[in-house]
């Protein structure tokens, strides 16, 4: 009879090591969750929510305008960073006013209102374009967002992943809108 105990402790046990193990893998590779710091993508993002971050999907089609993406910045010392994908490598990218154009051609912006008031800046950019391999990113309060505009390009190697949803507060639960 004592080998009934050891052996549904044993169970017990692999079970605990294969969750213990799996959701180590869906975090790391899969799916994992990020924690809004900062104004820099209001209206669309608050500082505090909590999002999820598809870590995976992305590395098997190319990134497109309008997603937002979690990224190492090119600025040392500094913890990740959450932006909108403008431009990617081959595209070329201008601002006039404020405004975004992609290949010369005007971009929509519906993320940009913020309590009835724009949040784009009237920055002035001349064509460029991106490298293939980076990805050009704003933040959708332009006027509070460090991002491409300060220090260029991002290399697509130091995106961790697209934020798809969002799930703290319980208010703001559901798909992140796209452009």
């Amino acid at each position: 009879m004592s080998r009934q105990p050891r052996s549904a402790l044993r169970d017990v046990v692999q079970t605990i090591i294969v969750a213990v193990a799996l959701a180590l893998v869906l975090r790391t590779w899969v799916v994992e969750t990020f924690y809004v710091k900062g104004f820099s993508m209001e209206n669309t993002l608050q500082n505090g929510e909590r999002l999820l971050v598809n870590k995976l999907t992305w590395h098997f089609a190319p990134l497109h305008y309008g997603e937002i993406v979690i990224f190492q910045p090119p600025i040392p010392g500094q913890s990740l960073y959450v932006k909108r994908v403008i431009a990617t490598g081959g595209q070329t990218v201008s601002m006039v006013n404020g405004q975004v154009f992609v290949n010369g051609r005007k971009m929509p912006q519906p993320f940009l209102v913020h309590h009835g008031v724009s949040t784009q800046d009237h920055w002035n950019m001349p064509a460029t374009k991106i490298p293939k391999g980076d990805i050009f990113v704003l933040g959708d309060h332009r006027a509070d967002s460090r991002d491409s505009r300060y220090f260029g390009p991002v290399k697509v190697s130091a995106v961790d992943g697209v934020a798809f949803w969002a799930i703290w507060p319980l208010s703001e639960f559901g798909p992140l809108p796209s452009p």
